[in-house]
């Protein structure tokens, strides 16, 4: 077993490049499941008997038990092996995926599903610490991480392609026996060409109230953040989050005391690797504000079904990928902050042309405005998570991985959140300004909530008045829409400025001898030898 610190001066072989695209599946596999089941939902919950709560508990546990275990299984991976806990999560999430493939209740496929979710987190800080274990050369090392961030791009882009043509022709269950050839491919194969790697220097025990804190901060924070983007405003998700808050300080606290903890708080004091983690969340948390809103304006507004929306949206998970592909050749001259912030300008660009979207449609509008955004967003996903792993010891590789998608994490839920409620607070106002004479109370208060509640009272009024109910939700989304893009270029230029400020003292690639040699804090423990 090779638990040294990798020599900074070997480039990679065919070996690590065939390593790479072994990661690289699991990865693809990991994130197309966050978007894969929700067109097998209806059939699912037909055959199960789900009422609405469990519907969504389905959906939301698997992402849920990501982000909860995330931290803590990145810094396992750093204490036991990071081979070793990944070949172990892809026993796990083979034998739950067939699990839940046969599921024959609600809660049955609840649990699976958790245990998903749970495998997953073994997974994701795995395979990202891994490439930084195998591509010392930074500007190897930057292509890889650039194809791992395609991939996990791409699957949530795939996704709702994959789901829908997986349901032609087979029953819901096989959605989830997609896992079983890629983790049988990851089984066979990681051991031949995946390098082990830990922390010779830790004692391998985790601290059990680290982790007990670590769940208690970020499964109420996401939870209560997801639950206020559904609903609105409601006591117990408001609660959830002040919850997670206090343990959240409670568990900085802790961390501050320990000889060894569950996340080193020093590689904060790391210019490049806080300010690329701040830029991470804060990006993730416009594109998944906006992506949400675009979606229901092609599906509500302009009429288009799930699939076909999804496949309209396909072009846009190319130019990401692409763009991702990309930013690390760009950065090997240029500084990373400068390649981000162009980036953000482009999809700033992206989201000002979504302001020119009518009630009629406009799908080549859509099209180009959220290839432009996708396009401009790929660098900043691609280079911070680079800038992480340039800025981290190796041996706290892991730990660092499980930051850097944590972050993403939370930026996402945090922006269908705070964008999600502006667009529905400025259709609220515009519809209650232009509601139809003669709307029924009821049907009237129901449109008001959302444009799903007004379809469906549009489509149960007779006459005239259900097709001018129709019309002036649609109206009213579009104007939400306009002013989420509008606002959310404002931010991606204000964003393209962060970026400059704080990430501007970050070297190329190609200027960087080795990892983890800018700024880089002092470990909390010796590197291996």
């Amino acid at each position: 077993m090779n638990t040294a610190t990798p020599d900074p001066g070997v480039r990679a072989t065919s070996r690590e490049w065939w390593g790479l695209a072994v990661l690289a599946l699991p990865t693809l596999l990991l994130s197309l499941d966050l978007s894969v089941l929700h067109l097998a939902l209806p059939q699912l919950s037909a055959d199960l008997g789900a009422t609405m709560v469990q519907q969504l508990w389905i959906i939301d546990i698997y992402g849920f038990m990501i982000a909860g275990f995330l931290i803590t299984m990145g810094s396992l991976g750093d204490r036991i092996g990071r081979r070793k806990l990944l070949l172990i999560g892809a026993v796990a999430f083979a034998i739950a995926s067939v699990v839940a493939a046969f599921s024959t209740s609600p809660e049955m496929l609840i649990v699976t599903r958790a245990l998903m979710g749970l495998a997953g987190a073994t997974l994701m800080p795995s395979t990202l610490a891994l490439i930084s274990n195998m591509f010392q050369d930074p500007a190897q090392r930057g292509a890889a991480i650039g194809v791992w961030v395609s991939c996990f791009m791409g699957g949530m882009a795939l996704g709702p392609l994959v789901g829908g043509t997986v349901l032609q022709f087979f029953w819901w269950g096989a959605v989830f026996l997609l896992a079983l050839p890629v983790m049988a491919l990851l089984l066979v194969a990681g051991p031949a060409l995946l390098p082990e790697f830990r922390d010779t220097t830790s004692t391998k025990r985790l601290d059990l109230a680290s982790v007990a804190l670590s769940l208690a901060t970020i499964l109420p924070l996401v939870y209560g953040i997801k639950e206020l983007a559904k609903g609105g405003w409601e006591p117990v998700p408001a609660l959830a989050i002040v919850v997670g808050v206090v343990f959240g300080v409670a568990f900085v606290l802790r961390q501050r005391r320990l000889a060894e903890p569950l996340m080193d708080l020093r590689l904060f004091s790391n210019r490049s690797f806080s300010g690329a983690l701040v830029i991470a969340l804060l990006g993730a948390a416009i594109g998944g504000g906006t992506i949400l809103v675009v979606n229901l304006y092609l599906q509500m507004v302009a009429g288009l079904s799930p699939l076909r929306a999804g496949l309209l949206m396909l072009p846009s998970g190319f130019a990401m990928v692409a763009a991702a592909m990309t930013a690390p050749a760009i950065a090997r001259k240029v500084r990373p902050a400068y390649v981000i912030a162009g980036g953000f300008l482009v999809a700033a660009v992206g989201y000002l042309l979504l302001t020119q979207l009518d009630r009629a449609g406009g799908l080549a509008l859509v099209v180009v405005g959220v290839i432009l955004t996708s396009a401009g967003s790929g660098p900043q996903a691609a280079l911070s998570t680079e800038l992480v792993l340039r800025n981290t010891p190796p041996e706290k590789a892991g730990s660092a991985a499980s930051m850097s998608e944590t972050s993403g994490e939370l930026g996402m839920a945090l922006g269908v959140a705070a964008l999600g409620s502006v667009a529905t607070a400025v259709y609220g106002g515009v519809l209650s300004d232009n509601m139809p004479a003669g709307t029924p109370a009821e049907a009237a208060q129901s449109a008001r909530e959302s444009i799903v509640g007004a379809i469906n009272a549009g489509e149960q009024l007779a006459g005239p008045v259900g097709a001018q109910l129709l019309e002036a939700a649609r109206d009213a989304f579009t104007s939400g829409l306009h002013v989420v893009v509008a606002v959310s270029a404002a931010l991606y230029v204000i964003l393209a400025v962060v970026a400059v400020a704080t990430l501007r003292h970050a070297p190329p690639s190609g200027a960087v001898e080795a990892p983890g040699q800018a700024e880089v804090p002092e470990p909390s423990v010796e590197t291996a030898n």
